[in-house]
């Protein structure tokens, strides 16, 4: 064509990238949705690790944590944040469900979100929202006249065991988390490139937007045959 267009260097487009805020342009079910959060460590690749493939000399990683909330129905990573490995997982229900802008049925996560401070961030935006999390063994019922949640769920293991409480409240769809996980470090890699967390949570933010794009484009249109 003969166009003397100019090209940024790397950069300019790494510099750029930072102050892009990608949005996750999925469009949810009608009616209340069932979520699945879950977290898991994507490598930072910089220094520590240029020093190891280029001379073998092992250097310090560092880890960053990819939190996703996921629709268990059409499989679609409706809420994600991205930060530090030092932040906890139960800390980030509440920036995952600040996404969400339709009503909350059910929000399942594993036992590292058991805590009654979970279920109040859950009931902040959706009182009558079911919490499925796995109590820990050691945990006991409260004492008030009213059983929580939390105390229901160490009943039911008390009296059913953990695979007869799995059953009663369907835990087994908790796997749409780990596939959401496993689609995101088989198709775009378990480390990011950026250099910086802001950077990085750009970065992670268009790899989920790309992942549902996918999904959109490769789910069929059923039809119900009567």
């Amino acid at each position: 064509m003969d166009v003397d267009l100019p090209v940024p260097d790397h950069t300019t487009i790494s510099r750029r990238a930072a102050r892009l805020t990608p949005t996750l342009r999925t469009v949810l079910p009608d009616g209340a949705v069932t979520l699945v959060i879950d977290s898991t460590g994507l490598k930072v690749y910089g220094a520590g690790e240029w020093h190891r493939d280029k001379h073998g000399v092992r250097g310090r990683r560092t880890w960053r944590k990819l939190h996703l909330a996921v629709d268990a129905a059409i499989s679609a990573i409706v809420a994600a944040t991205l930060t530090t490995s030092g932040e906890g997982d139960a800390g980030q229900v509440g920036p995952l469900l600040d996404q969400i802008t339709g009503p909350i049925d059910t929000v399942m996560a594993d036992g590292a979100y058991d805590g009654e401070p979970t279920y109040q961030t859950v009931a902040g935006p959706d009182p009558a929202a079911t919490v499925v999390i796995p109590p820990r063994s050691t945990s006991v019922a409260g004492s008030g006249a009213e059983p929580t949640q939390r105390d229901r769920h160490i009943q039911s293991i008390a009296e059913n065991g953990r695979l007869g409480w799995q059953r009663e409240t369907g835990y087994g769809k908790r796997s749409m988390a780990e596939t959401a996980m496993s689609r995101y470090k088989r198709i775009l890699g378990d480390h990011l490139h950026a250099r910086k967390l802001i950077g990085q949570q750009a970065e992670a933010a268009i790899g989920v937007a790309v992942l549902n794009r996918m999904i959109d484009a490769g789910r069929p249109e059923s039809v119900r045959v009567a």
